[in-house]
């Protein structure tokens, strides 16, 4: 006498659906460290004190804090969608500047209506850091105005959908699973 339900799809089913469900409780747990992260980051908009730019990596751990940059050389300035501050959408001036040997920071230098670069030749910069990294030059550089400074508030936290995501398609293989199995015992009686 053979099995009603079949044995092999069935592990590999539950196995499944017991994936996207811990895939699903992963994600909500990221969605806490994630509100954690997003803190702080609006803590360190209140900071004063300048942390050095990070030459190499990410640079995660200092976003949004301020930062100075000595551009020793402009290798290219290139034009970006960009926001004043002012709310009006236009264009960022983004220049990579040489600041040291083989090390490079990409610097967003100011606001401006005009696709047009502008001439700059560098120099020391402050600002903010900005993820990327880069830094958003306050006061702007090259005659541009300001850009909207950089927006803890703007960084994603899509953690909640993405566990609802996993939770919807283990419910999804459980009922395509179930109405698959139900069908063979019909035929089978």
């Amino acid at each position: 006498m053979t099995s009603r339900i079949p044995i092999i799809p069935t592990i590999i089913v539950v196995a499944a659906i017991i994936t996207m469900i811990g895939l699903g409780i992963w994600q909500l747990g990221r969605m806490d460290e994630k509100e954690a992260m997003l803190a702080a980051y609006s803590e360190a908009t209140q900071e004063i004190d300048t942390v050095p730019f990070p030459i190499s990596g990410e640079g995660k751990d200092v976003w949004f804090r301020q930062s100075t940059i000595e551009c020793v050389d402009v290798t290219n300035i290139e034009t970006v969608a960009g926001t004043s501050d002012k709310g009006q959408k236009g264009w960022a001036q983004r220049a990579t500047c040489a600041v040291g040997e083989n090390s490079t920071v990409l610097v967003d230098l100011g606001y401006s209506r005009s696709l047009q670069t502008p001439q700059w030749t560098g120099g020391t910069v402050a600002g903010v850091i900005a993820p990327g990294p880069r830094l958003v030059a306050n006061p702007p550089q090259a005659g541009l105005q300001p850009l909207a400074k950089p927006d803890p508030s703007s960084l994603p936290n899509n953690h909640l959908a993405y566990a609802g995501q996993w939770f919807f398609f283990a419910l999804t293989a459980l009922l395509i699973y179930g109405f698959a199995v139900r069908s063979r015992i019909r035929k089978k009686d």
